[in-house]
């Protein structure tokens, strides 16, 4: 019996794992994970800004005409509004992505749906967009989002790939982004580290300068999110 309950709860365990990280599951809110498959488009998602570097990012993208999408943090958006701004006037799409990046399952509730609303007004202020995007800090769902998302009109979103930026140099991040590209994938990179004051994403440029040429040569197109779907 020891070993059946035992077995139980690491089951348990692993069903809550899934439904906290895994990319589709719809346990504590729906969201979705990758677009379309019947056509050669890909949705370039960044993350954790807007940051003093994003700008770089925002030239990078004019150069080749590619739109993406901006899951942008409420404190970020207050804190740097015109850079905010400026992603949303150069034509990309803005997303929720929290307030304070804090990582969901540490939260009650009630302080899951306060850090999407905050966001959500701050973006807003900011950039004079209302966000119907989000995605979660480190992609953790939990308790009570489901409800928020609902209240504020929100689609959760995912990723197909993630390019591990934050961490890896130019050429293996790069690796990744051509690995990941797909009909319809979701890419996820980085314009920011958090909630950090001018962080170096330098790595995350270079690699999309080496990408985004290749990508376009093998016919895949690129769209903001709510394209995709």
């Amino acid at each position: 019996m020891r070993v059946i309950c035992s077995a139980a709860v690491l089951g348990a365990g692993a069903a809550l794992a899934w439904g906290v990280r895994g990319r589709s599951s719809a346990l504590f809110a729906p969201s979705v994970y990758r677009g379309r498959r019947n056509r050669p488009a890909i949705a370039l998602t960044f993350d954790d800004g807007p940051s003093e570097s994003t700008p770089v990012l925002l030239e990078l993208l004019a150069r080749y005409s590619v739109p993406a999408t901006f899951f942008q943090c409420g404190m970020n958006a207050a804190r740097l509004p015109r850079v905010a701004r400026e992603v949303a006037l150069a034509g990309h799409e803005i997303g929720n992505h929290s307030h304070t990046h804090r990582l969901f399952p540490c939260l009650t509730p009630a302080e899951v749906r306060e850090e999407l609303a905050r966001a959500q007004r701050a973006i807003e202020d900011a950039t004079g967009v209302t966000p119907r995007l989000f995605r979660a800090p480190y992609g953790a769902r939990w308790f009570g989002l489901r409800r928020a998302q609902r209240e504020l009109g929100l689609l959760g979103v995912m990723w197909t790939s993630i390019a591990l930026d934050w961490k890896l140099p130019s050429a293996a991040i790069t690796r990744r982004i051509l690995r990941g590209a797909a009909n319809g994938a979701i890419l996820c990179l980085h314009d920011g580290r958090e909630l950090r004051i001018d962080p170096d994403i330098r790595n995350t440029a270079t690699a999309l300068r080496g990408a985004i040429p290749v990508l376009a040569a093998r016919g895949f197109c690129f769209e903001t999110v709510s394209n995709i779907l």
